[in-house]
């Protein structure tokens, strides 16, 4: 995957070529070509759909809220078994 600058460079650079192209050509196809253009940028990078970060955010909620309960019983469980301290 190119990093953030070098991609949007690499972008920027087709959509200018794409715009000089479209001087002495017609408007559908510079809208065809910058859809490509688009697409296939989109496709280099690593997004996911609104549905499925929603349902990670609910999975790791519901993963963090049984790690806490875990963390506090394994809390009680540890009290429990360390002897009360006699005082000298």
């Amino acid at each position: 995957m190119l990093p953030p600058k070098a991609f949007v460079d690499a972008l920027s650079s087709q959509a200018a070529r794409l715009f000089s192209q479209a001087q002495s050509g017609g408007q559908g196809e510079l809208e065809k070509h910058l859809k490509a253009l688009l697409q296939s940028a989109f496709s280099k990078l690593d997004l996911v759909s609104r549905e499925e970060f929603d349902g990670q955010m609910t999975v790791l909620a519901r993963t963090r809220s049984r790690l806490e309960a875990l963390e506090a019983k394994v809390a009680e469980l540890e009290q429990q078994l360390t002897p009360p301290q006699k005082p000298e």
